[in-house]
């Protein structure tokens, strides 16, 4: 359990990292693109904090409850890496 929190952890610092670099890039947009950057930016965002937010709930449970955490985090985390996924396409 600590392992895979350890790597959920490591992936979320990416991924904030990623969002940082999306905010950059849409400063230097034209406007048009620059509406739909800030769009996939907020869409990100909003899965970024959920998958953040389970994944404290998960910490902060233990490893008791673990078991009833980790679907919701495994939901989250695909969410999030579906939508990381669709922004490069």
């Amino acid at each position: 359990m600590n392992e895979q929190m350890g790597r959920m952890e490591k992936q979320l610092k990416e991924w904030g990292v990623k969002l940082d670099d999306l905010a950059a890039k849409a400063e230097k947009a034209d406007n048009d693109a620059k509406a739909n950057y800030y769009k996939q930016i907020d869409n990100l965002k909003a899965k970024y904090h959920a998958a953040s937010s389970k994944l404290d709930e998960a910490k902060n449970g233990g490893f008791e409850k673990w078991e009833g955490f980790k679907t919701g985090v495994e939901h989250a985390w695909k969410d999030i890496e579906k939508a990381f996924r669709s922004l490069k396409d």
